[in-house]
């Protein structure tokens, strides 16, 4: 796999991006337009795109590829989450910081930028596997992800839990569609034309209002807000090159399946998600900090993915 590749698909994420920001700053599209498009991706657009995948014609991956693609991205999580414990330490942040990085490290934007780039860079056969690192994400984020904002939350003046439980949280449309994407694949099912076709549709409008609902969050903040933290530097450093370097040499040991390996690299070298902010801002916390990691990750990740491909399996 080319790197060149590799970076002209970042190069357009980030002209999408760019729209996004002369949209917001003439006018043309609002933060409450911004929030209805995230609602229009989390909803239609991203299970739309996962789900056509499975339907496509081609050879499937086999329940054992699927099998060790699960086992080999839940050991990948695992590491996230030390990664996610260390870091604070190596980089001597503020104790009542540590929970900034450990939500930017062990949860990346695997939605909104991972499907649309794997989709680009992998093919659409990538897709079975990106679902599963979805469904991985989804489980962890409203488990171990709560645990984490709670404990900060309550450390924090006027932090509260959110309301709706757990398991309820753990019923939404990012695992509902990355479940039924596996299920269909499993079960190698036929629709109709249209159902295919409006599915296909849907799906391919998910990378242009992805890149919108970023570029509205980008032109929010004043470039000193963006770039002068230099912790933030080195974690990006870290999380976004080191970290998917070490992981792909790690599981190159284990697994040898090269799809397997180059969709989790790619899911791995992603910038940080959104989700962290949203929860965090669900608990009334001060989410200024995961804010400034979001945007700093996803601008310098023109340079760090590309890098990070440099260890692609060709």
């Amino acid at each position: 796999m080319s790197v060149a590749i590799v970076f002209q698909q970042m190069v357009i994420i980030f002209i999408l991006i760019g729209i996004g920001m002369i949209l917001f700053r003439r006018g043309m599209l609002s933060e409450v337009g911004s929030k209805q498009i995230s609602g229009l991706i989390i909803n239609v657009t991203n299970p739309a795109l996962l789900i056509c995948s499975a339907l496509e014609d081609g050879p499937k991956a086999s329940l054992a590829e699927l099998g060790i693609a699960l086992v080999s991205y839940a050991a990948i999580f695992a590491v996230l989450i030390a990664v996610g414990f260390l870091i604070p330490h190596l980089l001597r942040a503020p104790k009542n910081s540590h929970y900034v990085y450990q939500m930017l490290s062990i949860f990346g934007n695997v939605g909104f930028i991972g499907i649309p780039l794997a989709s680009a860079v992998l093919g659409s056969e990538s897709l079975i596997y990106v679902s599963i690192f979805n469904l991985l994400f989804n489980l962890l984020v409203y488990t171990f992800g709560i645990s984490v904002l709670e404990k900060a939350a309550a450390s924090q003046d006027g932090g509260k839990a959110p309301s709706q439980g757990r398991l309820q949280k753990l019923v939404n449309a990012g695992t509902i569609s990355a479940a039924a994407t596996i299920v269909f694949y499993l079960g190698n099912f036929r629709v109709p034309v249209i159902v295919s076709s409006t599915l296909t549709y849907a799906g391919r409008a998910t990378t242009f209002l992805s890149m919108l609902v970023l570029g509205v969050s980008v032109a929010q903040m004043a470039p000193k807000e963006i770039f002068s933290h230099p912790k933030l530097y080195a974690f990006t450093l870290l999380r976004q090159i080191l970290v998917p370097v070490g992981c792909i040499l790690l599981m190159r040991r284990f697994v040898d399946n090269k799809l397997i390996l180059n969709t989790m690299l790619l899911m791995v070298a992603v910038p940080a998600a959104n989700m962290p902010l949203m929860l965090a801002k669900q608990m009334d916390m001060d989410a200024d900090a995961i804010s400034q990691g979001i945007i700093l990750t996803t601008v310098l990740s023109l340079v760090t993915v590309p890098l990070a491909c440099l260890f692609l399996v060709p």
